[in-house]
């Protein structure tokens, strides 16, 4: 019996070990204060902004604070999280506080952002009701920022309902408007008018390659163009990270339609025989395939479709790819990294001229933050010129960052001149200055944003295997023309359907809408690419 007992007692007290020890490190770390933020941002920016922002409230207040960041993955996934989140924390506010009952139509009309919600509510619908007792309430689901991403991702949670005026705007016009942060550059918004997000860093997406690679694989010319990651000794040497996992990569596809269509327009605006009434639809349509064929022959050279946006940078400087798609900052920051302990200048980044845009990541507050205060301080704090210098600062200059150059550009204009080039990593780089004449025309693609990231997705990636193999079997074949006829034909994916039955599939209210399509359309290439093959296989014997 004694025995027992004191096995027991060893037990209770091993058990209690993490308990105790959790219990003292909270004390030990914690602050005054606290701020929630999710975020895709990377370790070394999460770290650079907690000692910066840390430091700043400080002084500013005299508490401390820690910062409780929650990393759950790409942009796509926090979206999908955060509908998840408010769809259960309003189902609470409806039910419990309320005092009503649940259904379909509430869920989903409460963030409904298509809604147009009268004057009135006496004759609302039972969904117009939820969305208009959404918009007052104080909903929250324990975050208080959203850090990071693109920023199609931010007007779409604006729309909803989930993200609101932090008041920063408001309350430092100085730094915004035509002396500051710009409301819009080259096609682009940089803030939101109402206050609810804010562009804090901007971002372009370019190529990155290796020069022992191409040479290996008999590329004697570094990539200039997005086309160039279709050239066929590229087969299976393109690194890719997946754009249904990231609304950063996803933007980097939607600039290879926007550069085609902006081609196809200026040839068309050049021709006497097209009138002018029918330039700007010809452009759309025409330019859509020939971006969906670049974008289709990319997937055919790619190695993977990675989850990790790191990855491809990684995997190029190593040389396992030749070439492949990035962000700037990953691409600057590799190039850095692998030049630097090489002694060489394998690893290259180029943003192709007039084939990029100028973007933004924001940051914005969530309905019902519970820490609302710290996190407006938060806000003005990345903004101010103590946060801005953080970007793009080398490591140990005054006001830089301590431990990692993030190699980003910041978003404030001033930061871009004489008197602080000296202490920038790329001081050579003004996005302001060098958007080389690309406006961004957000009617032409920006409404189809999730339709892109779908039609990717079921055409390119989930049939890849037979993608890749049909490519392999053309390749081999000389690329025959009725082989080539059949590959090429995207006819299911244009811009007429993905504007039209593809996207009524995907904002359909039954989600087996969405579900049905993407099994059609993947089983329809998969049964074209096996007949795509077939046929350069019979050519070629």
């Amino acid at each position: 019996m004694l025995r027992s007992v004191a096995i027991i007692a060893l037990l209770a007290a091993v058990l209690m070990v993490p308990f105790a020890l959790r219990e003292r490190g909270e004390r030990i770390s914690g602050g005054d204060d606290v701020l929630v933020i999710i975020t895709p941002h990377n370790e070394s920016i999460r770290y650079e902004f907690s000692r910066g922002f840390e430091a700043w409230y400080r002084n500013y207040t005299g508490r401390s604070i820690s910062l409780d960041w929650r990393v759950i993955g790409g942009t796509s996934e926090i979206v999908r999280f955060i509908r998840s989140e408010f769809t259960n924390a309003f189902r609470n506010y409806w039910e419990r506080d309320l005092g009503r009952g649940w259904s379909q139509q509430i869920q989903d009309g409460f963030a409904n952002r298509r809604m147009q919600l009268d004057d009135t509510s006496e004759d609302d619908t039972p969904a117009e009701v939820a969305r208009r007792a959404f918009l007052a309430s104080d909903t929250g689901v324990g975050l208080d920022l959203f850090f990071g991403g693109g920023s199609y991702d931010f007007i779409q949670q604006s729309r909803a309902g989930t993200l609101v005026d932090s008041g920063v705007v408001a309350a430092n016009r100085g730094w915004f408007g035509e002396n500051g942060i710009p409301q819009n550059f080259a096609g682009e918004p940089f803030w939101d008018p109402e206050g609810r997000w804010i562009g804090t860093v901007i971002s372009q997406f370019g190529i990155i390659f290796n020069r022992d690679a191409l040479a290996g694989v008999g590329i004697a010319d570094e990539p200039r163009r997005w086309e160039d990651l279709t050239d066929t000794r590229l087969r299976d040497q393109v690194a890719v990270a997946d754009p249904t996992k990231s609304g950063s990569m996803t933007k980097a596809f939607e600039m290879i339609l926007q550069e085609q269509m902006q081609r196809r327009f200026r040839e068309l605006s050049s021709m006497r025989s097209v009138p002018p009434r029918e330039v700007e639809g010809r452009a759309i349509r025409e330019g859509w395939a020939r971006g969906m064929s670049i974008i289709q022959r990319i997937a055919a050279n790619a190695r993977y479709f990675t989850d990790s946006a790191p990855l491809p940078n990684i995997d190029v400087a190593a040389g396992d790819c030749a070439a492949g798609m990035a962000i700037d900052f990953y691409g600057r920051f590799q190039q850095e990294r692998t030049n630097s302990r090489s002694s060489g200048n394998r690893f290259g980044y180029l943003t192709p001229i007039g084939g990029s845009t100028v973007s933004v990541d924001p940051i914005g507050m969530f309905r019902g933050a519970p820490h609302a205060t710290a996190a407006r301080l938060f806000i003005r704090y990345v903004l101010s010129l103590d946060g801005q210098k953080l970007w793009n600062f080398r490591v140990g200059a005054p006001g830089g960052p301590r431990k990692f150059a993030l190699r980003r550009l910041p978003i404030r204009p001033e930061l871009f001149g004489e008197a602080y080039r000296e202490y920038r990593t790329d001081a050579d780089i003004d996005p302001y200055r060098d958007s080389g004449g690309f406006v961004y025309r957000g009617a032409w693609t920006g409404p189809l944003f999730n339709e892109l990231r779908f039609i990717i997705r079921v055409a390119f990636i989930d049939v890849n295997t037979e993608l890749k193999a049909a490519w392999s079997s053309l390749i081999e074949a000389g690329m025959p023309a009725d082989a080539m006829a059949v590959f090429s034909n995207l006819e299911k994916i244009s811009f007429d359907r993905a504007r039209n039955e593809i996207g009524e599939a995907m904002n359909a209210a039954d989600p087996l809408e969405r579900v049905g399509m993407a099994r059609r359309l993947a089983n329809h290439f998969r049964r074209q690419y096996k007949e795509a093959q077939r046929l350069a296989e019979t050519t070629s014997s």
